[in-house]
């Protein structure tokens, strides 16, 4: 559609790394491809641990697995795309396509925010109120918690995206990263991005340090009720219960904080470098989230055990 010499853009294009060689674009898709296929077989096999141990049908777990949900659902909607752009050289994306990309990439890392946020709600209700936590902690109020993630979540990202869709976007159609989001699509638009970026990036940082405020008063709070045990024994014990929440939270939350900060106080890094580590932080989670549930879990790990028995001995009985 032309309007004088302006050509409006009908489809955009996802360039992904812009210093990677050609030579590399095979390695690179194998790789995402391995991220993407051991994100779905890890998650898939901690969901059908949940499903099948009644064991771990309770709060905690129950948040875990709508992070699970979140994770998978976030790897789904950005992979496939970069995928196709290295291993088929087709990084072309339709115009809906892309906004729809921007939505869930924006909604899914808010709800993931929000989920981690109510699972140290969760911790700390256990540590500072045992007595009163299966009261505070009923299968109504953890319905009530997870459901105000997925609903609080989607505030921010479908007003960036109703706003951000109507806007003229001409002659560029390239997005200089891996998947659609708000920022590399405004960037394309020929109006003022200023009334639209100021928004986006107060919303991302309201979720952001909103959620992280929780966590860090949660863990402070926990960390105080935690050293009023007398036992040395005790306090390790509690503070490993906590352990596979807070390796999740660092790697969640400080690269993305790195990102921001440095953006804001004039750091400035080689775009190929900050791709990546803006997918590291985006992609690896997923991926190593169910080995620190099982590795780090007790519970998680006795489960695991009496499987591979099981294992064994249905392989005796069948020799």
């Amino acid at each position: 559609m032309l309007v004088g010499n302006i050509s409006f853009v009908k489809d955009f294009v996802i360039v992904g790394f812009p210093g990677l060689q050609p030579h590399y674009y095979g390695l690179v898709s194998a790789v995402l491809f391995f991220v993407y296929v051991c994100t779905l077989a890890g998650n898939a096999v901690f969901f059908v641990l949940f499903v099948m141990t009644k064991s771990l049908q309770k709060p905690v777990y129950y948040f875990i697995i709508n992070l699970v949900v979140c994770d998978v659902l976030f790897s789904t909607a950005t992979l496939p795309k970069i995928i196709s752009r290295y291993w088929f050289q087709d990084g072309t994306i339709s115009f809906l396509g892309c906004f729809v990309q921007m939505f869930f990439v924006h909604y899914l890392g808010g709800v993931g925010s929000y989920v981690l946020a109510v699972m140290a709600i969760d911790r700390y209700a256990a540590i500072c109120y045992p007595l009163q936590y299966h009261s505070l902690m009923t299968n109504r109020n953890t319905l009530n918690l997870i459901l105000g993630c997925w609903i609080l979540g989607l505030v921010g990202p479908l007003m960036m995206a109703i706003r951000a869709y109507p806007l003229p976007y001409c002659a560029e159609n390239t997005i200089i990263h891996c998947f659609c989001d708000h920022v590399s699509i405004t960037t394309l638009a020929c109006t003022d991005r200023s009334l639209y970026s100021i928004p986006a990036l107060i919303n991302a940082l309201a979720v952001l340090l909103g959620s992280l405020a929780v966590i860090v008063y949660s863990y402070c709070s926990i960390f105080v009720a935690v050293m009023r045990i007398s036992g040395t024994q005790g306090r390790m014990k509690t503070f490993s219960t906590c352990s596979p929440q807070l390796i999740i939270i660092a790697l969640f939350f400080l690269p993305r904080c790195f990102i921001y900060l440095s953006s804001n106080i004039g750091i400035k890094f080689n775009t190929d470098l900050r791709l990546v580590i803006i997918m590291m932080y985006s992609l690896l989670p997923p991926m190593i989230n169910p080995l620190i549930y099982c590795l780090r879990t007790d519970e998680l790990k006795k489960i695991l055990r009496q499987f591979k028995k099981r294992k064994i001995g249905i392989s005796l009985l069948l020799l």
